[in-house]
């Protein structure tokens, strides 16, 4: 069993067109599962035409204030940097839940023993099937600022299924924020997705540094290579004795894909036995 892991230091590189394809690859002779993992944004049901089903929401905690025992300090307020606990002098405090990270800094800071947890649903984790691929995707509800818990929700349910497929894909969210290092700290090898552009070039040196600092076996796909300077990310990759694994032409016909909902069939299985 082998878990890889698809991600780019930008959005728009074709991330998502890279893991459906070679899911859609892999999935004609092996047991796959597919991990939508970019929670903000998930794609890849669209791509594969997956109906999904919700498997359960996402739980985060809140804290839950008890006016009786609560001396209207102010002490809550000034403990959370993310302005979810509005204190004015002399009145109770008041939860802006949606800014709400569930951090505990108020709950310790409170001297009157005036707080509790109480929760709330911040997203959901959904299953489906198509083409013989096994898709687990998560979704952050609206508004809600910490996508990394429902990362890690999908991460423990991956945990328990992935012993039943020979792949595990796992598609991430564009960055090196704390979302896209919860997906990655799972897989085996990493496939980074970027353009011949200077920002795919700079945003690839940025998830480069991450993948090294975490020790991540990588390859490297430039998506739509025949447009921009190749060469800018050739030179980029000699820094971290890299080469281009794959080349993927600018092509209608994947926009029409795309377009559709149809797999894009994109031969890619052949990097992943590369050393």
């Amino acid at each position: 069993m082998s878990i890889i892991g698809i991600t780019g230091g930008k959005g728009g590189t074709g991330k998502s067109t890279v893991a459906t394809a070679l899911a859609y690859e892999l999935a004609k002779e092996y047991n796959v599962l597919l991990v939508d993992a970019d929670v903000d944004c998930p794609n890849d049901h669209l791509l594969l035409g997956i109906k999904r089903c919700k498997v359960k929401a996402v739980m985060q905690r809140i804290p839950i204030f008890d006016l009786k025992k609560c001396s209207r300090c102010g002490l809550c307020s000034k403990a959370c940097r993310n302005n979810a606990v509005v204190s004015i002098k002399g009145k109770y405090p008041l939860l802006m839940q949606p800014q709400c990270n569930g951090c505990g800094a108020c709950f310790f800071k409170c001297p009157s023993d005036a707080i509790s947890w109480g929760e709330k649903e911040i997203g959901r984790i959904y299953s489906g099937k198509n083409h013989n691929i096994n898709l687990l995707s998560g979704e952050l509800a609206v508004n809600e600022p910490v996508s990394e818990l429902v990362v890690n929700s999908l991460n423990k349910i991956m945990e328990t299924k992935k012993k039943q497929y020979d792949f595990v894909v796992i598609d991430t969210a564009a960055g090196t924020h704390c979302p896209v290092i919860t997906a990655l700290e799972k897989c085996d090898k990493v496939i980074a997705v970027t353009e011949p552009t200077p920002l795919g070039a700079h945003d690839l040196k940025l998830i480069l540094d991450l993948l090294k600092h975490m020790g991540k076996e990588t390859r490297v796909i430039v998506n739509r290579s025949d447009i921009g300077e190749i060469r800018i990310v050739k030179n980029l990759l000699k820094k971290y004795r890299l080469g281009i694994s794959k080349k993927i032409r600018f092509s209608k016909k994947i926009l029409e894909s795309y377009s559709k909902g149809t797999p894009i069939k994109l031969d890619l299985t052949g990097i992943i036995g590369e050393s």
